[in-house]
């Protein structure tokens, strides 16, 4: 008999479908040698340090550091009914192998080991790792499982995250709490993504706008604008030396081609919906899971732009085939060696026969959103003209810049999401041509502060955070603070414990948040100290580096922080 656990009751459902096992039980399902259970998120966590001793119920801070030399584990209270249910079946003499069908991932691998590990299983362990809940894709999963002990470096790399977390969790949010007398939470990857939010907030509030002129000449329909002048008494003896028409120095004609884009990993899909829709990360990655679930689209968590090559007659015969496509992209978009865990995420070939119309309008934009980034991933790029006008008068240079569109190509797919749409203006302007100036006036102009972070631009400042101190030949999918699937959460995280607060789409850091990045020492909020964490866990989940000296070393930072204080207390 086989045991197939998977992450949620949903997905068991549609597991238990494809294998044939239909009976359903108190928390499973049953038939054709296999049952079928389900975890509820994370079943089993990391216990509290009251747990270890009575005296940490209340924070002191003469008890830190507090580092256990083995850390404890406890069922979550909310879930003990299924926990219960999973222990009794992983422990039934009939089941001989038990299948770990969770999400294919780091916590989807932390989630099931913890409940085999506190079931007390000793039994045989296998793995199902797929990409997509279409049936076939569940049933060639069944026919490649893989010994369980393939993934043993994730689960270290997943246990060496939850326990960095906690240490860093317990002990630099007591420390700054009892010294401020404030309940404050620090963490790992959410103090240094705060920080970030407070530095551009710092910018923009100190920032001091310098007024500027321009020169502007409308000639012909067009305006030919000075460069930048900061005198306007400057701008005016120009204006005074300009006469009725102007001469045309030189234009200069380029053709532009742009490529298009690769499909979508997680962080980019969140930076788009955000972008067109709205809508926050974690609206975006709940109502990617939602797809995915209903088989729509392939697995949603991942941080790769790339398809496998044996996906190739697949997606070009059922997705692209239908619509004219650019054969060079072939190449490009199919890469296995650039695959990790998962591949980019696109439709499901079974999803082109749905009634998507039925879909929540929210899943539907996101819906289509994917498969038109599919469909412009193996378009033909977009070809224009670029023109820009020059003249100068007194050593001034005046220009003017125009752009044609040759061939649209890949921007075809994406039209309906423009957010700036304009006319091209074809122009036929000479060198030497000389043109009559019909009026010219001084423009006063002002110098912009940075923008606030939105979750768009805040996802893309967390995937690239720290890059500068990581190796040049690391792959851009493995740098950053978080990972794809935690930045959503980190950012609701920040919102719920009153550190930053959304205004319209802007994030803006609150008293609170301020006041913890103020105080908090250079380790804990740094980018770069937890994207070279980061990068040390993945590290550890490819087997080319320790565990246990990883969290050594956050220990010895901890430790010595803790230190500097109490000389100073």
């Amino acid at each position: 008999m086989n045991l197939v656990i998977a992450e949620k009751p949903s997905v068991a459902l549609s597991i238990a479908k494809v294998i044939c096992s239909n009976q359903r039980k108190d928390g499973y399902y049953e038939g054709n040698g296999y049952k079928v259970s389900w975890c509820v998120g994370h079943l089993v966590q990391m216990s509290n340090p009251d747990k270890y001793d009575e005296k940490y119920v209340k924070w002191n801070l003469k008890d830190l550091p507090i580092i256990p030399n083995e850390y404890k584990y406890e069922v979550s209270k909310s879930t003990k009914k299924q926990f219960t249910i999973l222990k009794k079946l992983m422990n039934d003499k009939e089941v001989d192998t038990i299948n770990n069908a969770c999400d294919a991932g780091r916590e989807g691998e932390s989630i099931f080991r913890l409940v085999y590990q506190m079931a007390g299983s000793k039994k045989k362990m296998k793995r199902l790792w797929i990409s997509s809940m279409e049936d076939s894709a569940i049933r060639d999963g069944f026919l490649n499982l893989k010994d369980g002990s393939y993934y043993d470096n994730l689960f270290e790399s997943a246990k060496a995250r939850a326990i960095a977390d906690w240490l860093v969790g317990m002990n630099i949010s007591r420390l700054y709490s009892c010294l401020y007398k404030q309940n404050y939470s620090v963490g790992r990857v959410q103090t240094p993504t705060l920080a970030m939010i407070v530095k551009r907030d710092d910018e923009i509030n100190r920032f001091i706008k310098e007024k500027y002129y321009t020169v502007d000449l409308m000639v012909d329909g067009f305006v030919l604008s000075s460069d930048r002048i900061d005198d306007k008494n400057v701008a005016q003896r120009l204006l005074d030396l300009i006469g009725d028409s102007i001469e045309i120095e030189d234009v200069i004609r380029k053709e532009k081609v742009t490529i298009p884009e690769l499909p979508y990993d997680l962080t980019t899909l969140q930076r788009e919906c955000n972008k067109y829709f709205g809508y926050s990360a974690k609206q975006t990655l709940d109502y990617a899971q939602s797809l995915y679930e209903k088989k729509l689209i392939t697995y949603p968590r991942t941080d790769c732009r790339y398809l496998s090559e044996d996906m190739i007659t697949n997606t070009i015969n059922h997705i692209i085939g239908k619509n004219d496509f650019d054969t060079n992209c072939i190449k490009v978009v199919f890469n296995s060696k650039k695959v990790t865990d998962h591949h980019a995420i696109i439709p499901t070939v079974s999803s082109l026969n749905e009634d998507i119309s039925t879909l929540p309008d929210s899943e539907l934009k996101v819906y289509r959103l994917i498969l038109n980034k599919l469909h412009a991933s193996f378009g033909y790029p977009l070809v224009e003209n670029t023109m820009k006008i020059v003249a100068k008068i007194d050593d001034y240079e005046f220009t003017s810049s125009f752009k044609v569109v040759l061939n649209e190509g890949f921007t075809q797919y994406l039209k309906e999401y423009k957010t700036n749409k304009s006319e091209d203006i074809v122009l036929d302007v000479k060198p030497k041509d000389i043109l009559k100036i019909e009026h010219k006036e001084i423009k006063e102009k002002y110098t912009t502060p940075l923008k606030h972070f939105t979750e768009d631009t805040l996802l893309k400042a967390m995937e690239v955070a720290g890059n500068d101190v990581l190796d040049k030949d690391v792959e851009v999918e493995r740098k950053g603070l978080g990972t794809p699937a935690t930045r959503a959460g980190i950012i609701e995280n920040l919102i719920y414990k009153g550190y930053v607060e959304r205004n319209k789409k802007n994030l803006i850091a609150m008293h609170k948040g301020i006041n913890l990045v103020t105080i908090v020492s250079e380790p804990f909020k740094s980018a770069k100290t937890t994207a070279e964490w980061e990068m040390k866990l993945s590290d550890i989940a490819s087997g080319k580096a320790s565990k246990n000296e990883f969290l050594k070393g956050i220990e010895k930072e901890i430790r010595d922080t803790i230190y500097q204080y109490n000389k100073i207390v």
